[in-house]
C-alpha cells in the first residue's frame, strides 16, 4: 500500500478535568485528541508509579463478522502479537520479556478488541513504536503456516473454555435463541471450529483491512509519562498510517422475544443440574441499565437477597445464585442463574423463582437496600480504575460505547440518582410476565430433573479424531514486500533514562496481644485493603476428618451473637465495604475492601466476626450442604481433579498436606458444630495473626482501628506441626486419571522442591522464566503453542511456601496428540540445563529487573508484598536485593538450579483425560505402563 503524505496533524484537541463525584477530591483527567487519518488518542498522567500502561482498541468484535465467517476478530487478537514486519518474528510477546512488561495480553468482546500492557516508563516509545506496527505494518507477515497454527491455538482455548468443562455450552444455547439469526450477537465471541477450519487467508486478510485502521481504533497512554513528548511520539509513528474507509456505527438492535423458550442439555461434565433464564436487556449505557444493575445484585446477592431468602434458606434447592444485567453496544441480557442441588428437579426451581418474583412485584425494594447496593457499586467503581491500566480500559470503553470518554467522570452520578421507582419500572418493563430463554443442563441421563417441556438444545459436539489436524511449519518466514514509511522503522527506539526503582515505604508494629501489624499508606484512591492472616487452616487439622476450618470460615462470616446474617451483611455494605473469610492449607484469612473514611467502623465489625461468633444451626447446615454440592461439582472439573491427585501424589495420601481443604463428602458428612468451636477455641490466636493494610490509612489510623479488637482477644499458645518433607520419586512414574469423552488431556508433571523460604527459591524462579514461567517468552510456550498448536497455555513454576512445595508444568492439550505432547514437554525438560544460553540469561535478566517497576503498583500489589515479607521474612528492600541477585547470576548458575531442581527423570507425570484413547499410547514415554487412577468397577 501507499501512504499519503499527512498535512494537517490534528483534526481537533479536548481536555478534560472532572470530578467522579462532587462529594470526592477523586478526579480521573485526561486528554484527547484525533490524528487526521482518525486515530483516536486518549492520554491520562499519573505519576504515583514509575510506569505506563498502552492499549491500542479497535472497535471490532464478533458483531462484525458475518454468517460462517465467524470467531475472525477474536482471531486476529491472537495474531497480532505474533509478528509484525519491523518488530519480526515473535513481535510484542518477544518485545515484552525484554522490557520488562506485564505481559502483552488481549481480549474480544462482541463490539471491541483490545492489546495491552504495563511497562516501565522507559519503555513508552517502544510501546507506540510497536503498536503502530501493529496497526500499519502487520498484515503481510500473516501467511497460510501462521494462520494454520493459530487456528489449532484458537481451537484448543475453545475446547478449554467451552468444550471440556461442565455447563461451557449454556451461553452457545442462550445466545442462539435469544438473538434471531441475523442478530450479530447470536454466535459466540470465539466463533465454531467449523467456521475457523474453513477460514482461507485472504478473507483474514479483508476483515483485518476493513477494521483495523486508524479511524476505527483508540490509542490509550495511561502512566508516568511526559505528555508533550508523548504526542510527539505518536504523531510519528502513526500519522503516516492511512485511513481506511469511513466505518458507521451500528445500530442499536434491542431484542423482542416472541416467545418462552426451554431447553435442555444433558452435560458430560455436570454433576449438578443448572436453571439458567435469560430475559432480554438493553445496551451499555441505556437509561435503564442502572437500576437493571441494581435489581439484578439486590435480587440475587446475598442474604437479604429475596431470590435467596426463598430459593437456599427456605427451599433449601441450592446454595448457588447469580444474577447480573449484561450489556454491550448494540442489547444486552438479564441472566439468572441457579445451581441446584444434587437431584433436585428444576420446576421446583423454576417455581420458586416466580413466587420470589411475584413477592417482590408487592413489596419492591427499600430506601436502605438501594443505599446498601450503591455504596458496594461505588467501591467497585473506585477498584476499576486502581491502576493506570484500568483507567486507560475505562477511557476507551467509554470512548467506544458512549462515545464520549468524560463518561468516566458522569456514569457513579448515574448510579446514583437511581430512585426505588426506578428499580420497580425496570423490573416491570424487562421481568414480569416477559418472555425469556430457560436452558436446563443436567448430567447425562438425568433428563427428568429438566423444566417441562424444554427441547434439546442443539450443541455440535467435537469428535475425538487421530491425526485430524493440519501439518504446517510454523518457523516457515514469510516472503513479503515490505510497506514502505518516510523513515527506517525496522530501527527499534532506545530506551528513555531509566527510572529508579522507589519501593514503598513499609511500616510495622505489634500490638499488646502479640499480632503483629504491616503496611503501606496510600493515597491515590479514597480505598483501603487490609488482610488478617491466622496460621493453621487445615494444618491443624484431624486428618481423618478435614473440612473443618473451610466450614468455620463459611459460618463465621454468617451473622454475630448481636447481629443476624442479614443485618451483618447490611452493615457491610453500608459502609461500602467487603468482607470474605477464607481457608487454605496453611492458614485462615479475613480480607476485605472499604472507603477510607469508614475503615474504623470497617475493621469494628472484623473484631465482631471473629470474637462473637453466632455458631447458627440454620447456617451450619447451610454450609455444609454448600460444601457437598461443590464437592459434588469437582468430581467433574478436569483441572480441579488434576490439581487434588497431583498433591497426593506430590506429598502421600497420609500427609495433611495432600488432602482437600474442602474436606471429603464423609468426612463433611460428619462434622457437627461443635468440632466448628473446638476448633476455634483451639486454634485462633492474636499470637499466629498478622495484619496487613494497605491504601488510604496511615500506621497511627491503623493501630488505633486494632486496638479494642486486640485488647479483647485472648492470646493462647498454638504450635503447628511438622510437617515430614516430601521426597523426590526414585524413578518417573506416569499416572492417568480416565474422564471419558475428554476433548482435552490436562496434564500435571512435576516433582517435590522446595520452601519459599529456601535460598534457592527466587534464583530458581529466575532460572524457570526461560522454561515455563515467562509466558511467551518461555520455551514451553514456544514450542508447545506457538510451534506445534497444541495448547492454549502452559507454564511451569514452583508453588512453595512455609512449606516444601513443587516444581509442576500445567497445560491442557488436544486430546488426539495427547502423548506427542508429553514426550515433548519431557525433551525441553531434559535440554534445559544444557540450552539454555548467553541469549536466554540476557532476557531473563532484562525482564527480571526491568518488571520490578510494576511490583508495587496497586493496593493488590501492594498487599502481596507485605504478605511476602511477613511470611517469609523478607527484608523491607528484598526487592532492589534481588535485583543484585539477578545481576551476579551466571549461566552455569542457572544450569545448575536446572539440573538440582528439574529432573524428568524422577517426577509423576499426571493426566487427566479420555482413557480409551490415549492411555495405552503413553507407555511411549518410556515410564513403563500407565497407573489407572480410576479404573472402572465391574
Amino acid at each position: 500500500m501507499k501512504f499519503k503524505k499527512i498535512v494537517t496533524f490534528l483534526c481537533f484537541l479536548t481536555v478534560f478535568t472532572a470530578k467522579a463525584q462532587e462529594d470526592n477530591s477523586l478526579k480521573v483527567n485526561f486528554e484527547s485528541f484525533t490524528l487526521s487519518n482518525g486515530l483516536t488518542v486518549i492520554l491520562h498522567t499519573d505519576h504515583s508509579d514509575p510506569v505506563v500502561a498502552v492499549a491500542l482498541t479497535a472497535h471490532v468484535g464478533s458483531a462484525r463478522e458475518k454468517e460462517n465467517r465467524t470467531g475472525f476478530a477474536h482471531l486476529f487478537e491472537h495474531l497480532l502479537f505474533l509478528e509484525s514486519e519491523n518488530l519480526g518474528k515473535g513481535g510484542l510477546d518477544k518485545m515484552s520479556a525484554r522490557i520488562g512488561g506485564s505481559g502483552a495480553n488481549g481480549s474480544t468482546s462482541r463490539d471491541r478488541t483490545n492489546f495491552f500492557q504495563t511497562v516501565p516508563k522507559d519503555a513508552l516509545e517502544k510501546m507506540i513504536w510497536a503498536e503502530a506496527d501493529k496497526l500499519g505494518f502487520f498484515i503481510n507477515t500473516v501467511t497460510e503456516p501462521v494462520l494454520a497454527k493459530e487456528k489449532q491455538v484458537v481451537k484448543n482455548e475453545k475446547r478449554q473454555s467451552y468444550d471440556n468443562r461442565p455447563y461451557g455450552h449454556t451461553m452457545v444455547v442462550i445466545d442462539k435463541n435469544l438473538y434471531p439469526k441475523d442478530h450479530p450477537y447470536n454466535w459466540q465471541v470465539i466463533g465454531s471450529l467449523e467456521d475457523l477450519q474453513n477460514a482461507t487467508l485472504q478473507d483474514v486478510k479483508d476483515f483485518y483491512n476493513q477494521w483495523y485502521v486508524p479511524n476505527n481504533v483508540i490509542l490509550t497512554i495511561a502512566g508516568d509519562f511526559d505528555k508533550e513528548q508523548a504526542k510527539k511520539w505518536v504523531h510519528k509513528y502513526f500519522d503516516e498510517i492511512p485511513s481506511g474507509k469511513e466505518i458507521e456505527r451500528q445500530e442499536k438492535q434491542l431484542v423482542d422475544l416472541k416467545e418462552t423458550k426451554k431447553l435442555y442439555y444433558e452435560d458430560n461434565f455436570a454433576r449438578l443440574p443448572e436453571l439458567t433464564m435469560a430475559w432480554p436487556s438493553v445496551y451499555s449505557y441505556h437509561e435503564d441499565s442502572y437500576a437493571l444493575s441494581i435489581l439484578a445484585e439486590y435480587l440475587s446477592s446475598g442474604k437479604n437477597a429475596p431470590l435467596y431468602k426463598k430459593l437456599v434458606e427456605e427451599k433449601e434447592l441450592t446454595g448457588s445464585i447469580a444474577m447480573d444485567n449484561y450489556t454491550d453496544e448494540l442489547a444486552g441480557e438479564l441472566i439468572l442463574q441457579v445451581r441446584a442441588y444434587e437431584g433436585k428437579d428444576l420446576d421446583s426451581v423454576a417455581a420458586a423463582i416466580k413466587e420470589t418474583f411475584a413477592e417482590f412485584a408487592k413489596s419492591g425494594i427499600s430506601e436502605k437496600d438501594l443505599k446498601r447496593i450503591k455504596a458496594g457499586q461505588e467501591t467497585n467503581f473506585y477498584n476499576s480504575i486502581s491502576s493506570v491500566l484500568g483507567k486507560g480500559f475505562q477511557l476507551a470503553q467509554y470512548q467506544i460505547f458512549a462515545n464520549d470518554p468524560n463518561f468516566i467522570n458522569k456514569e457513579m452520578d448515574k448510579l446514583l440518582a437511581v430512585s426505588q421507582d426506578d428499580v420497580m419500572r425496570v423490573f416491570n418493563i424487562y421481568i414480569k410476565d416477559q418472555n425469556y430463554v430457560a436452558t436446563s443442563f443436567v448430567p447425562k441421563g438425568e433428563k427428568a430433573l429438566a423444566l417441562e417441556n424444554s427441547e434439546p438444545a442443539e450443541i455440535e459436539e467435537e469428535e475425538i479424531v487421530e491425526d485430524a489436524e493440519e501439518d504446517f511449519n510454523a518457523s516457515q518466514q514469510a516472503d513479503y514486500e515490505k510497506t514502505p514509511s518516510n523513515f527506517n522503522r525496522s530501527l527499534e527506539p532506545p530506551y528513555a533514562a531509566t527510572p529508579q526503582l522507589t519501593t514503598p515505604e513499609v511500616w510495622k508494629d505489634f500490638m499488646p496481644s502479640g499480632m503483629q501489624v504491616y503496611g503501606i499508606t496510600n493515597n491515590e484512591v479514597p480505598l483501603v485493603k487490609f488482610e488478617f492472616q491466622m496460621d493453621g487452616g487445615l494444618l491443624l487439622e484431624n486428618p481423618n476428618k478435614t473440612g473443618v476450618s473451610n466450614l468455620l470460615a463459611k459460618i463465621l462470616g454468617e451473622g454475630t451473637a448481636n447481629k443476624t446474617p442479614e443485618e451483618l451483611e447490611e452493615a457491610i455494605a453500608l459502609l461500602g465495604a467487603n468482607i470474605s473469610i477464607n481457608a487454605g492449607k496453611t492458614q485462615i484469612s479475613i480480607s476485605g475492601s472499604t472507603l477510607a473514611k469508614n475503615f474504623i467502623e470497617t475493621i469494628a465489625l472484623v473484631e465482631e466476626i471473629l470474637l462473637q461468633p453466632r455458631w447458627d444451626e440454620k447456617e451450619f447446615k447451610l454450609a455444609k450442604q454448600q460444601v457437598l454440592s461443590e464437592l459434588e461439582e469437582e468430581k467433574a472439573n478436569p483441572n480441579v481433579i488434576a490439581n487434588l491427585e497431583f498433591q497426593k501424589l506430590i506429598y502421600g495420601e497420609r500427609s495433611i498436606l495432600s488432602k482437600n481443604t474442602l474436606g471429603t463428602k464423609l468426612s463433611v458428612e460428619t462434622i457437627n458444630l461443635q468440632d466448628i468451636r473446638d476448633y476455634y477455641k483451639e486454634n485462633l490466636t492474636p499470637q499466629r495473626t498478622k495484619f496487613l493494610v494497605v491504601g488510604a490509612v496511615d500506621q497511627h489510623q491503623a493501630t488505633d482501628a486494632l486496638k479494642s479488637l486486640s485488647a479483647n482477644w485472648p492470646a493462647k499458645n498454638v504450635q503447628l506441626p511438622k510437617i515430614p518433607e516430601p521426597e523426590l520419586p526414585r524413578k518417573s512414574k506416569v499416572y492417568f486419571y480416565d474422564m471419558p469423552g475428554a476433548k482435552q488431556s490436562v496434564f500435571r508433571f512435576g516433582s517435590p522442591a522446595m520452601a519459599a523460604t529456601n535460598k534457592d527459591f527466587y534464583p530458581a524462579e529466575v532460572m524457570n522464566y526461560r522454561l515455563g514461567g515467562g509466558s511467551f517468552a518461555s520455551q514451553l510456550t514456544q514450542q508447545l503453542r506457538e510451534g506445534k498448536g497444541y495448547t492454549y497455555g502452559i507454564r511451569s513454576g514452583f508453588f512453595g511456601d512455609k512449606y516444601v512445595g513443587p516444581f509442576m508444568v500445567s497445560t491442557g492439550v488436544r486430546t488426539n496428540i495427547t502423548d506427542d505432547a508429553a514426550k515433548l514437554v519431557k525433551e525441553i525438560l531434559k535440554d534445559y540445563p544444557e540450552s539454555f544460553n548467553q541469549y536466554d540469561l540476557d532476557v531473563t535478566k532484562s525482564y527480571m529487573i526491568k518488571s520490578n517497576m510494576r511490583k508495587f503498583e496497586t493496593l493488590d500489589a501492594k498487599l502481596n508484598m507485605l504478605s511476602e515479607i511477613s511470611n517469609y521474612d523478607r527484608d523491607y528492600d528484598y526487592i532492589k536485593q534481588r535485583e543484585d541477585l539477578v545481576n551476579n547470576l551466571d549461566i552455569l548458575e542457572i544450569q545448575d538450579l536446572a539440573k538440582k531442581y528439574i529432573n524428568p527423570n524422577r517426577m509423576y507425570y499426571l493426566i487427566v483425560g479420555d482413557a480409551e484413547t490415549q492411555l495405552d499410547k503413553l507407555e511411549q514415554l518410556g515410564f513403563g505402563k500407565p497407573i489407572l487412577l480410576n479404573p472402572k468397577q465391574e
